[in-house]
């Protein structure tokens, strides 16, 4: 067996499976909950069947893995060769995840470092990419907590959203509830601040909306060598038509990814989605 500091986030990081076969990255499924159905995210639940759901009003919820789950996934890392692992999570500040991983960080077989990024989506893909490539070139788990959270501390996640419908039922907003009062009459632009979801500016129309999310990514991205990944729910036409555009306006773009968000996110923000995160390299 090869020794080596092994990398696990969770199903919310969004990587593509074949990144993360590549660099040996495990990702632990969160679950939704569709009526009385629990479903791991990436596995049991498509996101076409979610957002159906939602269209539909279904009772959507979500819930964290449990620490047990956590455990079983150490042991399975440790027993194939890991030394040490890096668990990197989506923010505390939107879910229990990282707490349930701490706690199962405590009884592992091998050293855990759990840390919160503060990220969702391709900003925690983007940070587990770096700890993952820290560890291949030989880092020890302290390499590669600090190439993620140098990561981290770099990206930007900014999104527009059909609605805040979808967030405010799921008690995802905090100070974006300021927006509630005339959320009909606007189109919101929000951003990842300090792990919350907090309001970025209130545009009339979702073109412009969208026009204006464009702007803040290429302006965000400057000509640094840069990375990017624009996410969507239900919206692929949107998503890349956006990706096209940024192609062009970001001179220092190296790699650009455009997916569909899985079903955890996609259950508080609603079909429409459309997400921009840019992150130095």
């Amino acid at each position: 067996m090869s020794r080596h500091v092994a990398i696990v986030t969770d199903s919310t990081a969004y990587l593509p499976h074949r990144t993360m076969e590549r660099h040996g990255i495990t990702a632990v499924p969160l679950t939704v909950v569709l009526g009385d159905q629990a479903l791991e995210e990436g596995t049991e639940i498509s996101t076409r069947s979610l957002a159906q759901a939602l269209q539909k009003r279904r009772p959507v919820t979500t819930s964290r893995p449990s620490p047990q789950v956590f455990a079983e996934t150490y042991r399975r890392v440790a027993e194939s060769g890991a030394t040490g692992i890096v668990s990197l999570h989506l923010s505390a500040e939107l879910s229990g995840t990282y707490d349930a991983a701490v706690l199962a960080a405590r009884e592992a077989p091998v050293p855990v470092r759990v840390v919160d990024t503060g990220m969702v989506a391709m900003a925690l893909g983007f940070c587990a990419l770096s700890a993952a490539e820290a560890a291949e070139a030989g880092g020890t788990i302290d390499e590669a907590v600090t190439a993620a959270e140098k990561r981290a501390a770099g990206t930007s996640a900014y999104f527009y959203v059909d609605t805040l419908d979808f967030l405010r039922r799921g008690g995802r907003i905090g100070a974006a509830q300021a927006l509630l009062g005339s959320a009909l009459a606007v189109k919101p632009l929000l951003q990842l601040d300090d792990g919350r979801i907090e309001p970025l500016e209130k545009v009339r129309t979702a073109s412009r909306a969208i026009a204006r999310l464009e702007e803040i990514a290429a302006e965000r991205a400057g000509d640094a060598e840069v990375d990017i990944a624009i996410h969507h729910l239900a919206a692929p036409e949107r998503a890349a038509a956006l990706a096209d555009r940024l192609r062009v306006r970001v001179p220092g773009l190296a790699d650009l990814h455009v997916s569909e968000v899985g079903a955890v996110i996609g259950a508080h923000t609603g079909p429409g989605l459309l997400g921009a995160v840019v992150s130095p390299r």
